[in-house]
C-alpha cells in the first residue's frame, strides 16, 4: 500500500514510521492516507512554544491535528455541541483511533467544583505517553475568543484539582474542537495566556450543502454495497 498509494518518498517514510510506532492495521493505514493525516498532524494553531519547554512543545504538538476527521459521525448539518459530544462518545473507539495512540478516556461532562459552583468539562482524556490530562471543549460553531477563555479556565482547574506533579503528571493541555475558526482572532485570544492551548477544527460529511448531500451515497448505502459484494464473492 505504501508503494502503490504514495509517490512522495518522504511522505511514504512518514507513514511507514507512524505505522511501526502505532501498529496500524492495513485498513487504518488506508484511512489515514486517504484523509491526509501527514498534513493534519501538528497543524492546529497553539501557544505551546510560548508556554512549554522546547522538547515538551515538540512532543505535544504531535498529538494535535487540524482538521480532525469526524466524517464517521455523520452528523446533521445543524448539530449542536451536545449532538457532537453524544456522537463522539457513542463512537469512542473510532474517535480514539482518530486522536492517535496514547489517549485514555477519563469521562464526559466531567464535573469539577470551583467555589460555590459546579462546572462540566465536555471530554476529558489522559495521555499515557505525555503523562498529562487533555481537556476537549467542543463547539459546533466557529471558535470565539470567549470559548478559548472558558477552555483556559478548565485547564487551570484540572491542573489544580486533578494533576499530580508528584506522580509525574505534566501541565494540562486544552484543545478547542470547533466547526471553524478565524486564525487572526485565535492568535489574539491566545496571546498572554500561560496555559498550553490549541484550537482545531473538524470535518463532517453531513455538513455538506443540502443540495449536494443527497447526490452522494450515505454510510448505509456504502455498507449495503459492501454486503452485496461480499455476498457475491461468497456465492462464487
Amino acid at each position: 500500500m505504501l508503494l502503490d498509494r504514495l509517490d512522495d518518498n518522504q511522505v511514504r517514510q512518514w507513514y511507514a514510521a507512524q505505522d511501526v510506532q502505532h501498529g496500524w492495521s492495513r485498513s487504518v493505514l488506508s484511512h489515514h492516507i486517504d484523509s491526509g493525516r501527514h498534513l493534519r498532524v501538528g497543524a492546529a494553531p497553539n501557544n505551546f512554544p510560548d508556554v512549554l519547554p522546547a522538547e515538551e512543545s515538540d512532543q505535544t504538538r504531535e498529538i494535535l491535528q487540524d482538521p480532525y476527521d469526524l466524517d464517521f459521525l455523520a452528523l446533521d448539518p445543524h448539530h449542536t455541541e451536545r449532538d457532537l459530544e453524544d456522537a463522539l462518545v457513542a463512537r469512542l473507539t473510532h474517535f480514539l483511533a482518530e486522536l492517535g495512540s496514547g489517549f485514555a478516556f477519563v469521562g464526559r461532562q466531567y464535573k469539577v467544583s470551583v467555589g460555590k459552583s459546579d462546572y462540566f468539562i465536555d471530554l476529558l482524556f489522559y495521555h499515557l505517553g505525555l503523562r498529562r490530562f487533555i481537556v476537549f471543549e467542543l463547539k459546533s460553531v466557529a471558535a470565539e475568543p470567549e470559548h478559548i477563555g472558558k477552555l483556559n479556565f478548565y485547564v487551570n482547574v484540572v491542573d489544580d484539582l486533578l494533576r499530580r506533579p508528584e506522580h509525574g503528571d505534566g501541565t494540562t493541555i486544552g484543545i478547542l474542537l470547533a466547526a471553524d475558526r478565524d486564525d487572526v482572532a485565535v492568535q489574539y485570544a491566545l496571546r498572554g495566556l500561560t496555559t498550553p492551548l490549541a484550537i482545531s477544527t473538524y470535518t463532517n460529511y453531513r455538513a455538506l450543502p443540502d443540495d449536494v448531500r443527497p447526490a452522494l451515497p450515505s454510510a448505509a448505502d456504502l455498507a449495503a454495497v459492501v454486503r452485496d459484494v461480499r455476498r457475491q464473492q461468497t456465492d462464487r
